[in-house]
């Protein structure tokens, strides 16, 4: 039995994500042949090269003047010309310097500069917004591929398969789908692990049904778990998409019995109809989901298993791999959190022996060369955590690695130089808020006082403690997510770095199954979103006006600017391998250190001397116009479909030179 296991994009390719190697581990040594393809690494590297990044320059200036030669534009032809003279300005330079920006992302040397660094980042990040404007409209990243109308019903899914429309259809047809064809597979996994791996799962689907249609197709991963979950009947037969079966919730022991189902040659479908917790066409029902177990006992599995990935071709200057010596949240209270891998809220917590854990990270270690990890799950118990570092600091491997860890009481002084000593780096912490309120609303179990008092043990110890907050949480008033800022600020010597995210509702989570206790007036999906992949609400009463809210982003901006912050996965960001060899190399207070304006940041604004025959300043009007659009058939009419979005955008002026 031949399984290729897919990550598809897209994602961080700074290291591999732990999905497919964890279920090598498990299930290579049940006698499957498993061949593990990083199709996120490959795809972008496959992009992010001087010959095809040339061609999509050319298309963008091609695609430039045909729209510059109209005697009008349309709502979309406005939208389009602005996204393509935004990257026009960096987008000459990419080709050329795209190869040297990768050699500096993966040199022991020159990663460290951090004026070379900056520039690398610049170059990466402006290669993928011409990309992304070579196929507009379209949004693209290491954390998202986004086209309006993705995923909400099947002709959809077809027309962002049309090769004109993927940037990564050339990767797949003449690079993933004769390696498949050469290996002789009899099934392919997608592993979606992410929002942002859902669109190209999906199209990645029915391209390789098409291609290899005797191999069987199945899904898998917390992203695809939490849209099936939510589907039943004709629904969910339709969500399955091209997919023949979709494992949800963990997949080890329910993609070992898919894998024995399709080997027994008598009768594989009935095999496969009696499997739990496996998504499957059904001719009376349309699709349905034996129940079965949500969560494996952790102590029974192990060590994941990275043979066969390309470990070398990581853009890092070192190999950092992910480990769980846990699952699950061991909290797993917060009223506003839901992980795909749970029918709602957070997966049952569970750990493997501390001694098991140390025993693999000793084996992986020298194996691969590397002293870096990234412990890897919802959220460890401190005490586990502790239990481990002391086990490590005895073994002398010196390790480094980070987490993600709940700001607790527990965390004192002693107990932090414990994790120190044990190759602790950095913690991401969910202090979430300031407010006591809100936070006893939320369920965090933890006062702003304690959070900020583990906040500054950890960085006493030499742990870069980085702070993860987020404000808008339904009836939070202005007040309230000031002060967040303010406990940031108040802060700032002890943070190595921070973000400040927004509310997003979520399917599963405790706010979304009790809205009106927590403040909200309705919740809704809107018709035309089959999956019903997006959730919206209105509160009774919003806490916040509108010039609050601009007070707000101005603060924190202000507050940002004390930091060299970068989006994900760069250093600067959070829970990131670059960001975790920075701390390694430099110290905890290296983005402190970097703060203020970076260099070679070719972010895409129309270039002040460019000659356009359209005023420049109405074109800008475009977006507004367009989030205007998307209000009125998301919280208006409450129904999408292209043919509702063409009729509210021909009610939009026409641009005239």
């Amino acid at each position: 039995m031949r399984l290729a296991l897919i990550f598809p994009p897209a994602c961080d390719p700074t290291a591999p994500y732990p999905a497919l190697a964890a279920l090598a581990g498990f299930l290579r040594p049940q006698g499957i042949d498993v061949l593990p393809i990083d199709a996120n690494l490959e795809g972008f590297l496959a992009l992010l090269q001087r010959e095809p990044l040339t061609l999509l320059c050319e298309r963008i200036e091609r695609r430039i003047a045909s729209l510059q030669r109209r005697r009008a534009l349309d709502h979309q032809s406005q939208l389009e010309l602005l996204t393509l003279l935004r990257v026009r300005g960096g987008a000459g330079a990419v080709p050329a310097g795209i190869g040297a920006a990768l050699d500096v992302l993966r040199s022991r040397e020159r990663f460290y500069d951090p004026g070379r660094y900056a520039d690398a980042v610049a170059t990466v990040s402006t290669s993928l917004r011409v990309i992304a404007a070579a196929h507009a409209p379209m949004q693209l990243d290491f954390t998202a591929y986004r086209t309006p109308f993705a995923l909400t019903t099947p002709d959809e899914i077809a027309r962002d398969a049309d090769p004109e429309r993927d940037p990564f259809d050339g990767y797949l047809m003449r690079d993933l789908v004769p390696r498949l064809r050469r290996a002789r597979v009899d099934a392919i996994g997608l592993s979606v692990c992410f929002p942002g791996q859902l669109v190209p799962a999906y199209l990645f689907a029915l391209k390789l049904k098409a291609a290899l249609p005797e191999a069987h197709l199945v899904a898998g991963g917390p992203a695809i778990t939490q849209v099936l979950l939510r589907l039943q009947g004709r629904a969910l037969a339709q969500g399955l998409g091209a997919f023949d079966s979709a494992v949800v919730f963990e997949g080890e022991h329910t993609l070992l019995a898919v894998c024995r189902a399709l080997a027994d040659g008598r009768a594989p479908a009935q095999a496969l109809a009696r499997i739990p917790n496996l998504a499957l066409r059904d001719p009376l029902l349309g699709a349905r989901i034996l129940p079965g177990p949500p969560a494996l006992d952790l102590r029974t599995l192990p060590a994941p298993d990275f043979d066969g990935l390309p470990l070398a071709r990581y853009l890092s200057p070192h190999l950092l791999l992910p480990y769980d010596p846990t699952r699950g949240c061991y909290w797993g209270r917060c009223a506003f959190c839901h992980y795909g891998l749970a029918a709602a809220g957070t997966a049952r917590y569970r750990e493997r022996p501390v001694d098991t854990v140390v025993e693999h990270l000793h084996a992986l270690s020298v194996r691969h060369n590397t002293r870096f990890f990234y412990l890897s799950q919802d959220s460890v118990a401190p005490a586990m955590l502790c239990r481990l570092a002391d086990g490590l600091a005895k073994t002398g491997l010196n390790l480094r690695w980070g987490t993600d860890l709940r700001p607790e009481p527990y965390l004192t002084p002693e107990r932090c130089q414990g994790l120190r000593r044990g190759g602790a780096v950095a913690c991401s912490l969910g202090v979430e808020s300031a407010s006591p309120r809100v936070l006893r609303l939320i369920n965090k179990g933890i006062a702003p006082g304690a959070a900020a008092t583990a906040v500054r043990n950890l960085a006493r110890a030499g742990i870069a403690a980085e702070v993860m907050c987020f404000s808008d949480f339904p009836t939070e008033t202005f007040a309230e997510a000031l002060a967040t800022l303010r406990l940031i600020e108040r802060h700032a010597p002890y943070i190595a770095a921070f973000i400040v995210g927004r509310f997003e509702l979520t399917h599963g989570s405790r706010v979304a199954r009790d809205p009106t206790y927590f403040g909200l007036r309705e919740t809704w999906t809107v018709q035309g979103d089959e999956l019903g992949t997006a959730l919206f609400f209105a509160e009774r009463k919003p806490g916040k006006r509108g010039r609050e809210r601009v007070r707000l982003e101005r603060a924190l901006e202000q507050l940002a600017s004390g930091w060299l912050l970068r989006s994900y996965p760069w250093a600067g960001s959070l829970s990131t391998a670059h960001t975790i060899f920075y701390y390694d190399h430099f110290g905890s207070g290296v983005f402190r250190d970097l703060a203020g304006p970076e260099r070679g940041n070719l972010q895409g604004k129309l270039p002040a001397s460019l000659i356009s025959r359209f005023d420049l300043h109405k074109l800008a009007r475009a977006e507004q116009q367009e989030a205007e659009i998307w209000h009125e058939m998301t919280h208006v009419r409450r129904q999408v479909s292209r043919h509702a979005y063409n009729e509210l955008a021909a009610k939009v002026p026409r641009l005239r030179p």
